[in-house]
């Protein structure tokens, strides 16, 4: 029985997730939520005692995944814009942080807390962002950084999400982490850090 009510839950967030990708097709991106498989390529190595901000949350696969792992809701911030996926992640996960802002706000956000995280992973659609925003977004993501800490992001794309150019500039280099089949569509993740 406890099985059906999640599969109804689950069910549930794979609607909501396709009506918000039908509003915003280029803010969503997916007209489903990571399934599992890449929600655990992008934790990995992510475990107890991590500080970490998840950009783009969604429905919370990957947030699952993170909790899993390990890392204390204490020590997990939620960062998520759409209004609808907002409100899910408070009822999923009313032990943990939910800042409904714009990833472009993560330094002045978080300003107190300066250096003090160890990963930030985002599931934001970022290929498809304007040059300016991902060097807004990954600028104010390393500052939020220890000088070790790692930015995991994951594309539908074979390339980096990220071009070789905004890396250049902010002094960062880009790592393949994975590529996993068993996702809809097949993800690669990436692994960006200080060069």
């Amino acid at each position: 029985m406890q099985g059906t009510a999640e599969q109804q839950v689950h069910s549930a967030h794979r609607a909501e997730f396709f009506r918000s990708w039908l509003h915003d097709p280029f803010g969503v991106a997916s007209i489903a939520p990571s399934g599992r498989a890449l929600a655990r390529s992008m934790a990995a190595g992510i475990g107890p005692g991590a500080r970490v901000i998840e950009l783009g949350a969604g429905t919370g696969t990957l947030t699952e995944a993170l909790l899993e792992n390990g890392v204390a809701p204490q020590h997990l911030h939620l960062v998520e814009r759409n209004p609808r996926f907002v409100r899910i992640l408070r009822r999923r996960f009313p032990e943990l942080g939910v800042h409904a802002i714009d990833a472009a706000q993560l330094a002045t956000h978080f300003d107190a807390c300066l250096g003090q995280f160890d990963f930030i992973v985002s599931g934001l659609p970022i290929v498809w962002f304007r040059q300016t925003l991902k060097r807004a977004i990954l600028g104010g993501a390393f500052e939020l950084l220890t000088p070790g800490g790692r930015f995991h992001q994951f594309t539908y794309l074979v390339r980096p999400p990220i071009e070789s150019r905004i890396l250049d500039e902010l002094g960062l280099e880009a790592v393949f982490a994975g590529f996993v089949p068993l996702n809809f569509p097949p993800g690669f993740v990436y692994r960006f850090q200080r060069a």
